[in-house]
């Protein structure tokens, strides 16, 4: 995969982990554990992101 590519996917899986954290902050009864873990992935997705960008500016 190019490192364009990579970064697409990247700022997908960014979207995503956005809108699931959304839907469960939704849910009258959500899971706090389940809220932080989605959290913790979307920060190492957009630290990767940023290290890709980063390097293909460079």
């Amino acid at each position: 995969m190019t490192t364009e590519g990579h970064i697409a996917a990247l700022e997908r899986r960014h979207r995503e982990l956005d809108r699931q954290i959304e839907e469960e902050l939704g849910h009258a009864s959500y899971d706090d554990l389940q809220i932080v873990a989605l959290k913790r992935k979307k920060l190492e997705v957009k630290d990767e992101l940023v290290r890709l960008q980063a390097s293909a500016a460079a």
